[in-house]
């Protein structure tokens, strides 16, 4: 007698998409890089409740940034053997649990607690993520599979931010992490439902990790990328709320609304990139990183009044949107049989990168000037500008 196929049952068929159990997955990261990103639209609120600056603040991102680049590995290899959908719940659960005890913590030392069980789910959850898509859809389907989970990245920064500062804004940041904690939960379920049970294919030894980047060129490469143009990006806009009321005058009170353009623009970078990445992923990539050492430079001059600080925030939003699924497909075309040790190299190097990026803004926020921050954003992706150009086409 065979059993009717249930989401915990059923066996994977990839001659038919799972398109369902695709969105869930992009619903879980997004709210994981939602929860790790929260602050970043929060930091002046939270720093002035809790009575700490803005520069200290930041380290509400620093520390779940080194905690996801340790995770990744860690967990990939450690529970190399666990059903993917069950991990995939458990970690999104613990992101939720952290979000509502950060809620109603007394004082900052409790929030940083729980921002390092949400650095372990991040990390976690990522690096098993990135690989699934070709087990719930047909081949000829991965690409778009992969942009729309890698979507929930993207979109994270984009509209989750936004949207949380929003919320921040009108309810309080207490408010925003609660609202989160409970998007975490739904998240939750419905990864237990919708997701077939996904057994591990492959065990992933810690000696694969440095294997992989000692023996493959275009593994290393993408590694020195990922660094770059993350640590410059979130060198900015982990404080992009002071830079843009010191570089362009915007009212606090008009932050919000302008994050969300910034989100839609995003959206729209992460979805045009995820139709065009697979066949030119390094062409991609060096627009990308030009377009942005662009806007930084522009960003840091002096002289803006609001109007100009908006259409700088969208353009920003719009190729910051296409980064994370460039980077992505760079790495499994660079160790197309390598997907899960190449999809934790990748995550550890992105949420590291986070981490070094807000701990760098920070000492250029407190130590020299906001619009610094611009300046060390723009320089850096310039040089990811130029390793992307020197280096050979992936076949």
């Amino acid at each position: 007698m065979r059993a009717s196929p249930t989401a915990h049952s059923r066996a994977v068929d990839t001659t038919r998409p799972d398109w369902l159990a695709v969105l869930a997955v992009a619903l879980g990261i997004f709210s994981l890089m939602t929860s790790e990103l929260l602050p970043v639209g929060l930091l002046t609120p939270i720093g002035s409740d809790l009575g700490v600056s803005e520069g200290t603040a930041g380290l509400m991102v620093t520390i779940p940034g080194l905690l996801a680049a340790i995770s990744a590995p860690v967990i990939t290899v450690v529970a190399a053997r666990m059903d993917r959908r069950i991990l995939l719940a458990s970690l999104t659960g613990l992101m939720a649990a952290a979000n509502l005890v950060g809620a109603v913590a007394p004082n900052f030392t409790v929030v940083l607690v729980a921002r390092l069980a949400i650095g372990v789910s991040v990390g976690g959850f990522w690096a098993i993520a990135g690989g699934l898509a070709v087990r719930l859809v047909p081949s000829r389907q991965v690409a778009r599979a992969t942009a729309v989970v890698f979507g929930g990245v993207s979109t994270a920064s984009v509209v989750g931010v936004p949207a949380g500062t929003l919320l921040g804004d009108l309810g309080g940041w207490r408010t925003a992490f609660a609202t989160v904690g409970v998007l975490g939960l739904i998240a939750m379920v419905l990864l237990l439902v919708l997701v077939p049970s996904l057994p591990s294919r492959h065990a992933v030894t810690f000696g694969a990790l440095p294997a992989l980047m000692r023996g493959n060129k275009g593994v290393r490469t993408g590694v020195l990328v990922t660094a770059l143009l993350i640590t410059g990006h979130f060198a900015a806009y982990t404080f992009v709320r002071p830079v843009l009321q010191e570089a362009a005058g915007i009212d606090s009170g008009l932050i919000g609304a302008l994050l969300m353009a910034y989100g839609v623009a995003g959206v729209t970078g992460n979805f045009v990139a995820g139709s065009r990445v697979s066949r030119h992923v390094r062409g991609t990539l060096l627009i990308i990183a030009i377009a942005l050492a662009a806007i930084m430079a522009l960003f840091a001059l002096p002289g803006h009044g609001p109007v100009t600080g908006t259409i700088l925030m969208i353009a920003w939003g719009l190729a910051y949107g296409a980064v994370s699924v460039s980077l992505q497909t760079w790495m499994l075309q660079a160790a197309p049989d390598a997907g899960d040790t190449a999809s934790s190299l990748f995550v550890a190097t992105f949420n590291l990168s986070i981490a070094l990026g807000a701990l760098i803004g920070g000492l250029a926020v407190d130590g020299i000037a906001t619009t610094a921050v611009l300046w060390v954003a723009g320089v850096l992706a310039l040089l990811t500008a130029l390793t992307v150009g020197a280096a050979k086409k992936l076949r």
